[in-house]
């Protein structure tokens, strides 16, 4: 598993996969029984603890103070963290949306200003990497949109890196750089985004009046590969050919087209395809 700087990095299995576990071992809070650890090119051995001071975190559901305020209790964290710059606070509210409720007490918190808290608490400190497990589980549609648009935000402005698991995927895959499966406790692929929409299998669907006829016309003389959903539905792919032009030729020999729709494979596609034990992308 390679995690590159200033990247967000997206982390997807099924539960019990073992993401919350490897994110635990990046903190030291759980020991590998095998294998090694590198964190800004240093061993993470079972005795450190002063890299942690570059690593602010989420792991599943955050615990406050209930009865003390969101800057008292990132006040409090500073205070442990032994973080000097208090001043700092305000701004972190800030940018987490919670600079006009800082005197409300925790206690009166919706979820999704716990969870934007939390993300304040693990950005406080100034860290240079950001662990988050499932941070926009729970979540209205409002508060996932806020969480994405922060997480980007850090990114840019302060060139965090961020490694953050979700079952979400649509939400992973509108943020994420680079994407880790794991399934068994073993990752079974790595790809970076960019990559990955440019394999992205696209297919042309066309609703025409004779399915079958219409199959036989594409594969002898567009060399594509032709599916009949029904019939009088094609499901066309790997064609080259724009479709006004397929369509043209279909036309023109007899076979009436009454639509057609371009459909690309999503990650969630792709994700369901290689948990199910489906092919990778070659």
């Amino acid at each position: 598993m390679n995690i590159k700087e200033g990247e967000i990095y997206g982390f997807l299995g099924p539960n019990g996969a073992g993401k919350t576990t490897v994110m635990k071992m990046l903190l030291n809070l759980v020991k590998p029984t095998s294998g090694e650890i590198f964190i800004q090119n240093q061993p993470i051995k079972p005795t450190s603890y002063k890299y942690l001071k570059n690593i602010g975190s989420l792991i599943e559901y955050p615990i406050f103070y209930e009865e003390l305020t969101a800057q008292e209790n990132l006040q409090m964290h500073c205070a442990y963290m032994g973080y000097k710059g208090r001043n700092h606070i305000k701004k972190v509210l800030d940018i987490v949306a919670l600079q006009q409720i800082d005197r409300k007490k925790v206690k009166e918190f919706s979820l999704g200003m716990r969870q934007r808290l939390a993300i304040g608490r693990a950005i406080v400190a100034k860290p240079k990497i950001l662990i988050l497990d499932e941070p926009i589980n729970g979540l209205n549609p409002i508060g996932i949109k806020e969480v994405r648009e922060l997480l980007v935000m850090l990114k840019q402005r302060y060139g965090m890196t961020i490694l953050i698991s979700s079952h979400i995927v649509s939400e992973i895959e509108s943020i994420a750089d680079t994407i880790g499966v794991l399934k068994h406790g073993e990752l079974i692929e790595e790809i970076s985004m960019h990559s990955m929409r440019g394999k992205y299998q696209s297919t042309l669907d066309i609703v025409v009046s004779n399915a079958r006829k219409a199959k036989r016309l594409i594969e002898v003389n567009f060399n594509a590969k032709v599916q009949i959903l029904n019939a009088t539905t094609l499901s066309i792919q790997q064609v080259h050919e724009k479709s006004s032009t397929l369509t043209k030729y279909l036309i023109q020999h007899g076979v009436d087209v009454d639509a057609v729709e371009t459909k690309h494979q999503s990650l969630e596609e792709y994700f369901v395809k290689l948990i199910n034990g489906g092919n990778r992308y070659a």
